[in-house]
């Protein structure tokens, strides 16, 4: 049974990947075309810059892959793969939570657990560490914000199953919804520490040490030696509408994989049951 739940959560998953990854290339990707454009504008300018003062000018590097390439065939891929992943972490999740969940059925239990898939996996890191576009983030800092946000994904689904264990251990004394808001509660605050521990993406060392202390990797405006202003900042309104669309379309991935996966698991778990409702429901042409 578990085999035919995890292949289904597979398949539920590689759906639901295209389906982020076809929102994510009407409404996402012409945010990520502005950032590529103010990342030439602004090497162009710092180009300009090095010039006048005397400095050797860097030599771009070849793109392995066009643009076309990497907004369709790359990304695609990439969010369908994805999916599946994630498919397939939710088919476990789900099995190891079929029978401790009281008297929860098939549809409302994989909502449940999709839920849980997009609170701890994605909102809750993203609250600390939010998706950026190209332009924003240092090549020499890649490691160390690869591992911050690898952390804060495992605190988030620890802190998560600690939560559920907590609300079960408390409900026979306080009662389910009392037991909920305590367990919430305590997530809230736990996952509250770690934020406030762990270091903003600008207060890294090496962020501090050529760029200033500042709370993100956002780029300022560029500045001659003057001081003068030659090329703005990021747009904030293209950093917003791309961290607005990551989050919608992470949402309706988890979305389709609980609303698709209740029904095959359904099927798996009660066959019998769930064809009998069928044909409650089935139309009789000839009683018509």
């Amino acid at each position: 049974m578990e085999k035919k739940l995890i292949l289904r959560g597979v398949l539920v998953g590689a759906v639901a990947g295209l389906l982020a990854f076809l929102f994510a290339r009407i409404f996402a990707e012409p945010q990520i075309n502005k950032a590529i454009d103010y990342e030439s504008g602004r090497d162009a300018a710092q180009a300009a810059l090095d010039k006048a003062a005397g400095l050797p000018a860097e030599a771009a590097g070849p793109d392995l892959f066009s643009r076309s390439i990497q907004a369709n065939v790359g990304i695609g891929v990439g969010m369908i793969f994805f999916g599946m992943a994630m498919g397939a972490l939710f088919a476990v999740a789900y099995c190891v939570c079929l029978g401790r969940t009281g008297g929860l059925r098939a549809r409302p239990l994989a909502l449940l657990v999709a839920g849980g898939g997009f609170l701890g996996i994605y909102l809750v890191p993203f609250l600390k560490y939010p998706a950026n576009p190209p332009a924003i983030g240092h090549e020499d800092t890649i490691k160390a914000r690869s591992g911050l946000y690898l952390l804060m994904v495992l605190f988030s689904l620890l802190f998560l199953v600690g939560a559920v264990w907590l609300g079960q251990r408390l409900k026979e004394r306080y009662g389910n919804w009392n037991a909920s808001l305590l367990a919430a509660g305590a997530f809230v605050v736990a996952i509250g520490v770690v934020m406030l521990v762990l270091p903003s993406l600008g207060h890294l060392a090496y962020n501090k040490e050529h760029f200033g202390n500042h709370a993100t990797e956002t780029p300022l405006p560029l500045t001659d030696g003057k001081g003068r202003i030659v090329y703005p900042g990021f747009p904030a309104d293209v950093l917003f509408s791309f961290r607005f669309y990551s989050v919608a379309a992470q949402l309706l991935l988890w979305t389709v994989i609980g609303l698709a996966f209740g029904p095959l698991a359904e099927r798996v778990l009660s066959p019998r049951a769930a064809t009998a409702s069928a044909r409650a429901t089935r139309v009789d042409p000839v009683g018509a």
